[in-house]
């Protein structure tokens, strides 16, 4: 892939993270729509150009170079100690979890009770660990992959288990966008692959929703908990009365 395409793939990553369509560029670059959409799909975009689109979504051309640069290098997981050090500290862990789901600094400053002082050394903290690089105006750029996920059995996993889970399920799952099933039944191992690899597939549905719903204002966003879980099981209490 050329310089170019990598730059207009950024660009274009950007559009959608930050809302925008290709009218705002047109309006942006006093061109047509049109005009644009040719822009946006040709290796001959020049410089100057570069420069206004970038201008336009808060990036300087140096730091819309360096986006494009890193797409192929992101963190996939964290290591063990970084996990660690998120979970001694509930206020960075809020803050990390914010950042993941693409919040700003004002964002974050009107839902919490945080001081603007207090977010900045958590994410400088976060800089720190490389899951987040803090940009000038106090811009949040993501160094995680699309398939970014915590460690199998990590800390962050743990910590869910012991402090998450049961405030998680403690609820009547009876509301319209609740939704809460159990199914036992015995499969064999290649109806369990099958079964795996659908879970899978639902996963990266759930994070392409996700990724849409990033164009909406943080308002008409809800966090959302999916848990999926499936593993050879009988109650412990069945077990006990095996010959």
């Amino acid at each position: 892939m050329s310089e170019v395409s990598q730059l207009l793939n950024t660009i274009k990553r950007q559009l959608k993270l930050q809302g925008k369509t290709y009218r705002d560029v047109a309006a942006a670059l006093q061109l047509s729509e049109a005009s644009v959409k040719r822009l946006l799909t040709s290796d001959t975009l020049g410089v100057d150009r570069l420069i206004e689109i970038g201008n336009m979504l808060g990036f300087t051309l140096a730091e819309l170079a360096q986006e494009a640069a890193l797409t192929g290098t992101r963190l996939r997981t964290l290591t063990t100690a970084q996990e660690k050090d998120l979970v001694s500290d509930t206020r960075l862990l809020l803050i990390a979890v914010c950042a993941l789901n693409h919040w700003t600094l004002q964002d974050m400053l009107a839902v919490y009770k945080l001081t603007e002082a207090e977010c900045l050394q958590k994410l400088l903290h976060l800089d720190r660990l490389h899951l987040i690089a803090l940009m000038p105006g106090n811009r949040i750029r993501l160094n995680v992959a699309r398939d970014f996920d915590w460690l199998p059995d990590g800390p962050i996993r743990r910590y869910f288990r012991t402090e998450g889970l049961d405030d998680f399920l403690d609820s009547g799952f009876d509301k319209p966008e609740q939704s809460l099933a159990f199914t036992h039944g015995m499969l064999t191992e290649s109806a369990l692959a099958r079964m795996q690899a659908e879970l899978r597939q639902l996963r990266a549905r759930f994070a392409e929703l996700h990724q849409e719903s990033l164009a909406s204002p943080l308002p008409k966003r809800r966090g959302s908990g999916l848990l999926l879980a499936l593993r050879e099981w009988e109650p412990a209490a069945f077990t006990a009365l095996r010959r």
